[in-house]
């Protein structure tokens, strides 16, 4: 606990998270870690080592939940030399959006799945097995972009060994390639470039690797390493080079694992399924996971009532590299949590219980924290409007994703609040949980039920559904931007000089004046200006030529001019007319 100067979470924290549970100002948490030379923002969350240097600077001790009790029964034990055999190597393919990556794995997979997926980015975390022409098995991995890979990364879980990055060589290097390339390199896997698209006649696959080169990713052909090929995933020209490529760098690698023993991995994604109950596709890393194992998935426990592979086919036993979907679990767990078989039913059992537990102690501490502090950081900051929004999706990786982009959007007036994330369709709870907080629903690939949506339409909540990210992002964007305050400008629209001064009875002073630019109109407000200092600010009680009252008088015209509740007019005034447009502003 905090009072012996430990600190025990359960998984990854945010910043804030962090700064709360520490019971220290988040700006100081901040200055820390640049300080410790890590950039970082409010909102963003920090991996195991990053969380540890950081409360060690503040004398605390990080303990992460697997690693809180001796008895936690989960030891792995360390592999000998002879047991270890080769295991296929398991490649994500990553990218800018609409470079590829969908298109390469359908066709290496041979199977239409594309002409289904929404927009141009892959909604569903899966894992796929294909065999190269030369015999050597590779496990693919499908995920919905980076930030899934770098979220399992932040909880530990190394799930990849190599990167295959897909860059369209009818387009150029993005800044979506140039953060995939990043977070490959800071997990440091080996990465292949795939220049796809080589089919195309506006195709410059030395362009691409001119760019690639401007940012210190040499390909072999210019003297660098990494290994690249000029691809075509409409035609299939050169995927086979690429998968030899895979098994080359694999060999290289020497990827090994013992397939005798408890099997240990990693889940990939967790679903609901209305038949089946909570689905997970888990990758094996280690061991062999056989039908009826006992395991632990994170805070939750089961047993492996069945298992299938990518096809749907049952299968008994899945050993490393293999991925499955597995039925079986008591909870569902996040995308990145550790899976592990234990000896029995009942070890996996007071292990989900400790682990769970301990989730709620986090949890209410951080609550309870929370609370406090952001009473006192609000008084603080002052008026930091904040948007609350509910995150629902159909499966656990797109959830983790779409809240992790969302939580980057960030300005010093306005912030996003995930005060809820979840699996399944959007229920009743989640519409009194909106009404409650003011929150926005953002259901991915999820709808809500019958009830739901009349309980919405009488609390007022506003529920948006989504099938691509880019579109829930693009929108909350919005909604941030329409919460800024506008930007005011003030347009002069003319500039009166005053040349008379006439005493009207029960009128009072008028200014007989002269138009030296614009238009002035009876309904300007207008300022008096004397030796270059604003006298009066107001409305314009009457406007005159001659004798007729005008609606406005133009440049290089006499009028006479009366100001409301103001008669100090002087010979030389000047009178300036103005008018204040507002400007929505940009994040």
């Amino acid at each position: 606990q905090r009072e012996s100067g430990k600190l025990r979470v359960t998984e990854f924290v945010s910043v804030s998270d962090l700064a709360n549970l520490m019971r220290v100002n988040v700006a100081d948490v901040i200055k820390k870690c640049m300080e410790l030379g890590i950039m970082v923002s409010i909102n963003q969350r920090l991996d195991k080592d990053t969380i540890t240097l950081v409360a060690d600077e503040f004398g605390f001790e990080i303990q992460f939940y697997t690693e809180v009790t001796e008895d936690d029964a989960l030891e792995e034990p360390e592999d000998l030399p002879e047991t270890l055999k080769r295991r296929p190597p398991i490649v994500t393919i990553m990218g800018h959006v609409d470079h590829g990556k969908t298109s390469l794995l359908d066709y290496i997979r041979r199977s239409n799945v594309v002409a289904g997926e929404a927009g141009g980015i892959t909604q569903h975390i899966g894992a796929y097995e294909v065999r190269s022409p030369s015999g050597t098995m590779i496990t693919f991995l499908d995920t919905p972009g980076h930030e899934a890979f770098t979220a399992m990364r932040a909880r530990g879980a190394q799930v990849t060994d190599i990167v295959v990055l897909v860059v369209a060589a009818d387009d150029s290097v993005m800044p979506q390639t140039l953060e995939a390339i990043s977070h490959a390199q800071a997990a440091g896997v080996p990465i292949i470039i795939a220049m796809n698209k080589i089919d195309k006649v506006d195709a410059t696959p030395d362009r691409i690797r001119q760019q690639l080169a401007e940012k210190n990713i040499l390909v072999e052909e210019w003297g660098g390493k990494y290994q690249s090929v000029e691809l075509s995933a409409r035609t299939g020209k050169n995927v086979d080079v690429l998968l030899e490529k895979i098994a080359l760098e694999a060999d290289v690698l020497d990827l090994k694992a013992n397939p005798d023993r408890l099997a240990t991995g990693t889940i990939l994604e967790a679903f609901l399924d209305k038949g089946r109950g909570i689905i997970a596709t888990v990758l094996v890393q280690k061991g062999t996971l056989r039908v009826g194992d006992p395991f632990i998935a994170g805070i939750y426990s089961g047993r492996v009532r069945a298992m299938f592979d990518e096809r749907g086919n049952r299968v008994e036993a899945a050993g490393p590299s293999t991925p499955v979907q597995l039925a079986g679990l008591d909870g569902n767990p996040q995308a990145g949590d550790r899976l592990q078989a234990v000896p029995s039913e009942r070890d996996a059992r007071d292990v989900s219980l400790r682990r769970q537990q301990l989730k709620r102690e986090q949890d209410f501490r951080q609550i309870r924290l929370t609370t406090l502090d952001d009473i006192s950081a609000q008084i603080k900051q002052g008026q930091v409007k904040e948007l609350a929004v509910i995150v629902k999706g159909d499966v656990d990786g797109s959830v983790e994703a779409l809240s992790d982009s969302l939580m980057k959007i960030e300005h010093k007036e306005v912030k996003i609040g995930v005060i809820h994330r979840g699996v399944g369709m959007i229920s009743e709870s989640d519409i009194m949980l909106a009404a409650a907080s003011g929150a926005v629903i953002i259901g991915f690939r999820v709808h809500p039920n019958l009830n739901a949506r009349r309980l919405a339409e009488k609390e007022k909540v506003d529920i948006r559904t989504y099938s691509i990210i880019y579109d829930a992002i693009d929108d909350i964007r919005n909604a941030l931007e329409g919460m800024l305050a506008p930007e005011r400008k003030e347009e002069v629209t003319a500039t009166v000089e005053v040349r008379e001064v006439f005493k009207v009875p029960r009128v009072g002073n008028i200014g007989g004046c002269f138009v030296q630019d614009g238009t002035i109109a009876r309904n300007n407000r207008v300022r008096l200006i004397r030796d270059g200092i604003k006298v009066f600010e107001g409305g314009i009680s009457s406007l005159r030529r001659f004798k007729d009252d005008v609606r406005e008088v133009e440049t290089g015209f006499e009028c006479g001019i009366g100001l409301e509740n103001y008669n100090d007019l002087k010979v030389g005034d000047v009178i300036e007319a103005f008018r204040i447009t507002e400007a929505k502003r940009k994040l």
